[in-house]
This record gives C-alpha cells, sequence and structure tokens, in this order.
C-alpha cells in the first residue's frame, strides 16, 4: 500500500476533539525574545542539567493526527530519519553530562531503520530510555528483538503509548479510524510481557482530571493492562497545544504570581536533537515541542546547546508552565 493511501486510510475524518477553542493569538504576542507584548520583561529558563536528552527519530509515522504538534505524517520528512552513528554523538557527550534518560520520539520511532541500533546502545551506555510510540504495526514488527531487550535491561527500558482518550470515539477522533483496536492490542501485548510502560492521554474539554483517570482505570482493568491509571508517572495527561490560540505570556513576575520555578519546566532539564531536512548533520533544539522555529535552535552539539531559553512560543505558556507538563518520565 502507498504512502499516500496510508495517510488517506488513517486520517481523521473531522476535527479533533481535543482541538483548542478561543480567540486568535495576536500578532504582536510572542514576537520579541527579551519582552513581552504589554512591554514586561519575559521569562526564560536556564539549564540546570541535561536530565533527559531527546533524539527524534523523524517525523514519519504512520498515523496523521489531527493535531500532531511536530505535524508528523506517512509523508512529512521535515525530520529526516536520524543516523544512529549520529545518534552515537551526541550519547557520547551526554555521557560526560550525567544524564540519566535518553527519550525517543518522531513521527513513529519504530519506523527508523536504524532505531532499535539507537536503542540498545543507549541502554548499553546506562541510560534509561524511554520510547514514545503508538505500539501499531511499525512496533509489531520488532517483537522478538524488543522481548530480548526487555530480558537484558528490565525497567530501564520504558515504552510510553500514545491513547489519546480512554474511548474510542476520543481516540480516533484524533488519530482516525481503524486506530484503537490496534493500539490498545500493542499496549496489552507490552503489558502481557511485563515491560515497563505509560499511557500518554489527552483531557477533552470539560473533562476533569479525575474523571479521566477514572476513564482510563475502567479501560485498563477491562483490557488487563497493567497501569495505575491514578500514578501521574504512568498515565501522562498532555493538556492541548495549539499555536494559533491566545494565550497568556510568561514574564519573570510570572514565577512568583504562579509559585512556580524556572528549575520546573522542561527546557531546565531536557533538549532534543533533530536532523532538519537539507540541513547537513542533526543539531540540537530547545525542547521536544519546538523543532522547527529557528530561534528554539540551541547549536550542533550538547554544550553549545546549554544556553538559556526565552519562553517565546505560546507552547511555552500553555504546555510548560500554565499547563504544567512534561514530556519526560
Amino acid at each position: 500500500m502507498s504512502e499516500a493511501r496510508t495517510r488517506s486510510r488513517n486520517a481523521p475524518t473531522g476535527p479533533s476533539p481535543f482541538r483548542v477553542d478561543g480567540a486568535l493569538l495576536p500578532r504582536e504576542k510572542f514576537a520579541d525574545p527579551e519582552w513581552t507584548a504589554k512591554g514586561e520583561r519575559r521569562a526564560s529558563v536556564p539549564l540546570t542539567r541535561l536530565e533527559t536528552l531527546w533524539l527524534n527519530t523523524g517525523t514519519l509515522c504512520n498515523l496523521a493526527c489531527a493535531t500532531c504538534y511536530i505535524e508528523s505524517s506517512p509523508t512529512n520528512d521535515a525530520l529526516v530519519y536520524l543516523a544512529a552513528s549520529d545518534a552515537a554523538r551526541f550519547l557520547d557527550e551526554a555521557q560526560g553530562m550525567g544524564t540519566r534518560e535518553i527519550g525517543f520520539t518522531g513521527g513513529e520511532p519504530f519506523m527508523n531503520p536504524q532505531f532499535l541500533a539507537m536503542l540498545t546502545d543507549a541502554l548499553e551506555r546506562g541510560f534509561d530510555a524511554l520510547v514514545l510510540s503508538n505500539a501499531m504495526k511499525p512496533m509489531r514488527r520488532h517483537e522478538a528483538a524488543l522481548l530480548a531487550l526487555r530480558a537484558r535491561f528490565g525497567d530501564r527500558l520504558t515504552i510510553r503509548v500514545s491513547l489519546d482518550h480512554h474511548t474510542q470515539a476520543g481516540h480516533e477522533g484524533e488519530r482516525g479510524p481503524n486506530s484503537w483496536a490496534p493500539g490498545l492490542d500493542g499496549l496489552k501485548w507490552l503489558s502481557d510481557n511485563h515491560f515497563s510502560i505509560a499511557v500518554a492521554g489527552r483531557l477533552l474539554p470539560g473533562e476533569s482530571m479525575g474523571e479521566a483517570r477514572d476513564g482510563y482505570a475502567r479501560l485498563f482493568a477491562a483490557e488487563g493492562v497493567g497501569i495505575d491509571a491514578h500514578d501521574p508517572a504512568r498515565l501522562v495527561l498532555f493538556p492541548e497545544m495549539d499555536a494559533t490560540r491566545d494565550i497568556a505570556e510568561i514574564t519573570v513576575d510570572c514565577w512568583g504570581i504562579l509559585g512556580k520555578s524556572p528549575a520546573q519546566i522542561m527546557c531546565a532539564t531536557s533538549r532534543m536533537v533533530v536532523h532538519r531536512k537539507g540541513e547537513p548533520a542533526p543539531r540540537v533544539a530547545a525542547c521536544t515541542l519546538i523543532p522547527y522555529d529557528p530561534q528554539f535552535d540551541m547549536g550542533a552539539t550538547l554544550a553549545e546547546a546549554s544556553g538559556e531559553i526565552a519562553l517565546n512560543h505560546p507552547h511555552c505558556a500553555r504546555f510548560c508552565v500554565l499547563g504544567g507538563a512534561s514530556c519526560s518520565a
């Protein structure tokens, strides 16, 4: 089956049930890295330590979700496949920086032909590994290899499965028809084989955190999935993101107002390696959410990428500061 036909079959048929409603973002917001539209000093975040290094394996994916922030699909190769040799260079550097965890994201990581080599390399070096996957056919092709890694490295390998909602209608409204049963079956296979697993989901508009966790708990119990839905490390519920919708800018005074610290924000402890199409080599982006914006390009090495990050993007406010979320485990 061609990639175009795969995209057509899997693409959602209508707007995502998780879409952000509200006024459009005024053009004057997030326009200056130092000052907000109101003339207030913009907040920034220093790197305190590189706790998690993310490797983006490429934007190609077997699905074309309605609100994928990175626009992954069966035809989008804006981020080309990361080579294992390039990944190794960054793993070398991370070993000297006290990094604990290597996160793998995409696209769908299991579509990268060199992904298992990268994953094995990270685990053999002593890192914990977190793999973000939809647990569908690309992952299932590698069951034997995954079982071997599980036998060697145990719970140092965690696979977080994207199951956008605890109902089929909610999940397929975002990921497209025929995505629920294969994804749930892949999650059950991981659970049955005693992998360290987690699930990433979302809240529908008007749905409370408690309602969502209770809904997932019922699903996991009915399907025999070994996840405690009330453990935030095992069921991660992300806020929605839409860079076109209005959101407050984060100023230096917001830390005190919100009772938060820059050290709590994802870019204080993580960076992501990306290989953008047309660029000769991978580079380091500030975080997993903003791979294309040049102002969040941090350099060619992890050492170069240790600078401070100005929170000059709607995702910084909606996802990290106000949403209180992080992609790391």
